[in-house]
């Protein structure tokens, strides 16, 4: 009697794991919403810029890395980059991250876009 027991609780248990990840997985999906960068916390701004200028030093294109600004914000390049040296002092950063963060902004203070249909 008491392992028909054991039993049931344990096939009872498995099927409430199993209709709750199907009834989770299948009937009603988390959503995702509101996921884009611009709406990130100012700490998670500053090492997406951080990010961005750590990238732009490898690949050294200034347009991509101001079109990867643009995703965090409406400003101008620049000004998404002095925020986020503001906010980078606050939070401590390192100096290595604040000269990656600099040189980021002085590229971004000379850089222009490039119009459509414009010659150089």
């Amino acid at each position: 009697m008491r392992l028909v027991r054991l039993i049931w609780f344990i096939l009872s248990i498995l099927a409430g794991v199993g209709i709750g990840l199907a009834y989770g997985w299948l009937v009603k999906p988390a959503g995702y919403g509101g996921t884009q960068p611009a709406t990130l916390r100012a700490d998670y701004k500053t090492d997406y810029v951080l990010m961005v200028a750590e990238i732009y030093q490898k690949e050294g294109s200034e347009a991509l890395a101001a079109h990867r600004l643009s995703e965090l914000s409406s400003d101008s390049p620049i000004r998404t980059v002095q925020a986020a040296i503001l906010a980078a002092r606050q939070l401590d950063y390192s100096q290595r991250d604040m000269d990656t963060l600099a040189h980021l902004a002085e590229v971004m203070q000379n850089w222009a876009p490039v119009q459509a249909g414009s010659t150089p």
